[in-house]
């Protein structure tokens, strides 16, 4: 379970109020033959009235017995459930490859669903992190029955905003959502191969086939080999587009409620799902369908408490489950709930309040120039940087010396899916901050509260002696005590700083004008708190270190120290654009 997203879990086990279990009638393992043969298998969820009812679908690669709790609940609430394991998982047939099959599989899904005897032909999807993309992809295929759908903390582009981030490798959650992912692959494996009850038989004991070769896992290959042509293709090229998202939006003809997270892995393209479709749906009633839902954590955590920082009762009141079948309340039985007011609702932290918007971005939000400056050095905190609305004027620029060897550690922010290992949230940043590889620029304590919601960016000029290396990014609250919670961070690979599908490498020594995109977040600094940003050139584990040689990250084990500059003078003025809400 550790490497589950925390929201899947938390789906699956949160109760959701009382239900008549007698009422609900339920069929396991039912087969379901794909258009190239292969049966993938699923759990059906049902009143037992007779009567046609919509259906409520997810397909999960994380084992359909996880989200029967809701279904059951969902069944009591008049509808039909139906999880089903995806192609290659769990009781399913076929090679589980991500989201290769999932457009494929999920029309034919969607349309069996809609033919089966008690379902009035209404299909909806529902589910997170990638049961979203199984979602997405299938929306982008258009089954004829599929009438909504509701994605939660999922990716609008499998390169920049799953895989990739700035063109740098998301290493942590790569690997661990690999790890987790690999033992199912491994039990089917051994089945498959070995025929566990024979193997059981087998003398000496030393001969258990898992050992003894015959079930192979000698090479990555083996049991994962997406992860490896993930590492194969680290610019955006068509491995990637036949998948993505983005670029098929106009295909997608469904109202779909969107929810995002502050902390979350997969914020940006939550986000950009949202918009994208708001304004290339493939029609004007999928158009004007689209919600957005932003709450806090996503897979960093749920509750009130997440992270080091408690977001009051109002956060607790959050509901997944209770906020699906509303949405499906809404849109296939035309209850006239919340969904019929306005399109999105966001928590603001700070303020640590829900609020109904009309739109997003915010139109009321004005981007305020917050630019850079120091007067000696910026580095740690014992340096002076500094953030005020005054462009610079003759400034020397700021320096430190980035050693792979030596990298800043990740410390919170948007994770999955370990959180054993490497919890992600708000978390106190002043160990990071200590280091003379950080640089820290901060306003005043601020006079009055003071209100950022919307994207954040960093127009920054930097120069390296290397051809390669990085530039990271992250905001920071700073409160009065001294506790520097984060809020949002980003990156930039050198190489790929005008280009995610034709990188170029640095010219050692000579500056550029570098975009960090920080995302979104949406927090109120309040009377006396601090706005700070911090810059330096890794974040790992979270990202993959770059060795600063341009050498592939597929193969470089070779690394060099890198002497990074970032400019703040009058032809060279990097600023940070905050969308501030008066």
């Amino acid at each position: 379970m550790r490497h589950l997203p925390f929201f899947i879990a938390a789906l699956s086990l949160t109760p959701y109020g009382a239900f008549a279990a007698n009422d609900v009638t339920v069929e396991l393992g039912v087969k379901v033959t794909m258009r190239d043969g292969v049966t993938l298998r699923a759990d059906i969820y049902r009143p037992k009235q007779e009567g046609k009812y919509p259906v409520l679908l997810q397909r999960t690669p994380y084992n359909k017995f996880g989200a029967g709790d809701f279904a059951m609940r969902a069944a009591a609430a008049g509808y039909v459930a139906i999880i089903q394991d995806v192609r290659g998982r769990y009781t399913s047939e076929g090679e589980w490859y991500p989201f290769k099959w999932e457009s494929q599989d999920g029309f034919d899904t969607v349309e069996w669903a809609a033919a089966l005897p008690y379902s009035n032909g209404k299909v909806g999807m529902w589910g997170g992190s990638y049961v979203g993309a199984t979602q997405m992809l299938a929306a982008i295929a258009h089954p004829p029955h599929l009438a909504g759908i509701c994605p939660v903390v999922t990716a609008s582009n499998y390169h920049s905003n799953w895989t990739y981030q700035g063109g740098a490798f998301e290493q942590w959650f790569n690997e661990s959502w690999t790890s987790g992912l690999a033992q199912d692959t491994l039990n089917r494996r051994i089945l498959s191969e070995t025929n566990a009850t024979v193997g059981a038989w087998k003398l000496p004991l030393s001969e258990y086939p898992l050992f003894n070769g015959a079930v192979k896992v000698d090479s990555p290959e083996s049991l994962a080999p997406y992860f490896i042509d993930w590492l194969a293709h680290p610019s955006y090229d068509e491995y990637w587009k036949k998948w993505s998202i983005e670029d098929h939006w106009s295909d997608i003809q469904v109202p779909a409620l969107h929810t995002a997270a502050w902390y979350d892995i997969f914020q940006g393209g939550s986000i950009k799902n949202y918009v994208g479709l708001k304004e290339h749906a493939g029609n004007e009633a999928a158009r004007r369908g689209q919600r957005l839902l932003v709450i806090i954590g996503g897979h960093a955590g749920g509750g009130r408490h997440i992270g080091d920082v408690d977001f009051g009762a109002p956060a607790a009141d959050f509901n997944d489950g209770q906020v699906t079948l509303e949405w499906y309340d809404f849109l296939f039985k035309g209850v006239q709930n919340s969904f019929a007011k306005k399109p999105v609702r966001i928590f603001v932290m700070g303020a640590n309040e829900w609020r109904d918007e009309d739109s997003w971005p915010l139109p009321r939000a004005k981007a305020v120039k917050y630019f850079l400056h120091s007067a000696k050095a910026a580095n740690g905190l014992h340096g002076d940087g500094a953030l005020s609305n005054e462009a610079p004027v003759g400034e020397s620029a700021d320096q430190f010396v980035y050693d792979p060897a030596n990298p800043v550690p990740t410390t919170g922010g948007p994770l999955c899916c370990d959180g054993t290992h490497l919890p992600g949230g708000p978390k106190d940043q002043r160990a990071v901050e200590a280091r003379d590889d950080v640089l820290i620029y901060s306003t005043p304590a601020l006079e009055r509260d003071t209100e950022v919601t919307g994207h954040i960016l960093l127009e920054l000029w930097a120069k390296s002696s290397a051809v390669d290396t990085d530039f990271t990014a992250k905001l920071v609250d700073v409160w009065p005590n001294g506790f520097a919670q984060n809020l949002t961070e980003g990156i930039v690979r050198g190489r790929y700083r005008d280009s995610q599908e034709k990188p170029e490498l640095l010219n050692p020594g000579q500056p550029y004008k570098l975009a960090v995109d920080l995302w979104s977040t949406s927090n109120v600094f309040k009377k006396g708190h601090k706005i700070r940003l911090e810059i330096s050139s890794s974040n790992f584990p979270r990202f993959d270190r770059n060795m600063n040689t341009g050498e592939s990250g597929q193969f470089a084990t070779r690394s060099i120290t890198a002497t990074n500059t970032v400019l703040h003078d009058t032809e060279h003025a990097s600023v940070l654009l905050l969308p501030v809400v008066e």
